[in-house]
């Protein structure tokens, strides 16, 4: 699909769930937040059904996301159903990595097509300042048992913070990539929800940490997913270094994506609060045809950029006040 800004529309994140087994502070408060009712998150007949939409209409690519996607119970059959509609690439997924050792020979046999692994620090007292359980063990044994998949790309994503994270501490992270062929993401903290009132680094500080070691950094210039990362390559590195600046580096005007909350609330821009309300129209009984326009319709009124830099909102829509588990990470 192309939108009226000549976007390319390819790709969805689909939130099959907002509930989370850790309380990143970034995310929710320690006492966590008020779920949704079972009845109110799609089903996993719901999901295929919007997906298959989906693929009719050119979306390539599927991320399924949170909340905590291997908290959901059907997650494996829900990524084998989606693995066989037509039109669909690839269906991939990103997880916090507390569940993923025990579910992840599952996952590779139900066809998943990568994993994206939250890893904030590898040190196990901040791990558990910051998510609220101590859990890095967990993480740890998971990323080494998803090396042993080759075939499928491994990346690490973290939210830098000033109150956790200092230049050993990045470079440590950055070190992961050294000696095995897993990617480290640096994801610039995003304005919303407890996010709002967390300090980052920006990529250009992180870019100079790694510098003071790597002094050989050089930008990699071939596509490495989905998404809008900036990767760098590392002399000795078997993975590459990335870089996700929503705010301070704005991607917009090439933006390829649409969010599916986990209420199937279609959403075309992180930032703002509207959406298209395809949950409710499907069980209306509204036929596929009629879901194919709601979702065309939202598209073509999907904004140019998100305001995060600027004063007031591009156009009357009001702006996103719900925590990142709640719209989908």
């Amino acid at each position: 699909m192309i939108d009226k800004y000549n976007r390319e529309i390819d790709y969805v994140r689909i939130s099959v769930t907002d509930r989370c087994n850790l309380r990143c502070v970034y995310c929710m408060p320690k006492e966590g937040v008020t779920f949704l009712p079972h009845s109110a998150v799609m089903t996993c007949e719901e999901i295929v059904s919007i997906a298959e939409c989906f693929g009719e209409l050119g979306i390539r690519k599927i991320k399924l996301t949170g909340g905590e996607p291997l908290v959901r119970k059907d997650i494996i059959g829900l990524v084998g159903k989606l693995k066989q509609i037509k039109g669909i690439e690839k269906v991939t997924l990103t997880t916090n990595g507390i569940y993923l050792e025990e579910q992840l020979e599952a996952l590779i046999k139900a066809g998943i097509d990568g994993i994206n692994i939250s890893l904030d620090t590898l040190d196990q007292n901040k791990f558990t300042e910051l998510t609220g359980f101590d859990g890095l063990l967990k993480v740890r044994e998971s990323i080494t048992k998803a090396l042993a998949y080759q075939n499928v790309p491994i990346k690490i994503n973290c939210v830098p913070l000033r109150k956790f994270h200092d230049k050993d501490s990045l470079l440590a992270l950055a070190a992961l990539a050294k000696d095995t062929k897993l990617h480290v993401r640096f994801i610039e903290v995003m304005p919303l929800g407890y996010g709002k009132h967390m300090e980052g680094y920006s990529e250009q500080e992180i870019i100079d940490i790694l510098r003071s070691s790597y002094r050989e950094l050089e930008q990699y210039t071939k596509s490495l997913g989905n998404g809008p990362g900036k990767y760098y390559s590392i002399p000795g590195f078997q993975g590459k270094i990335g870089f996700i600046s929503a705010v301070s580096h704005e991607f917009c005007s090439s933006c390829n994506r649409v969010r599916l909350t986990s209420a199937g609330i279609l959403k075309t821009c992180l930032q703002y609060s509207g959406g298209t309300d395809i949950k409710a129209a499907l069980r209306e009984g509204s036929s596929k045809e009629e879901i194919k326009d709601m979702i065309k319709n939202a598209i073509d009124r999907k904004p140019e950029s998100h305001v995060f830099t600027k004063d007031r909102p591009a156009f009357s829509e009001t702006l996103e006040d719900k925590g990142m588990s709640q719209i989908g990470g």
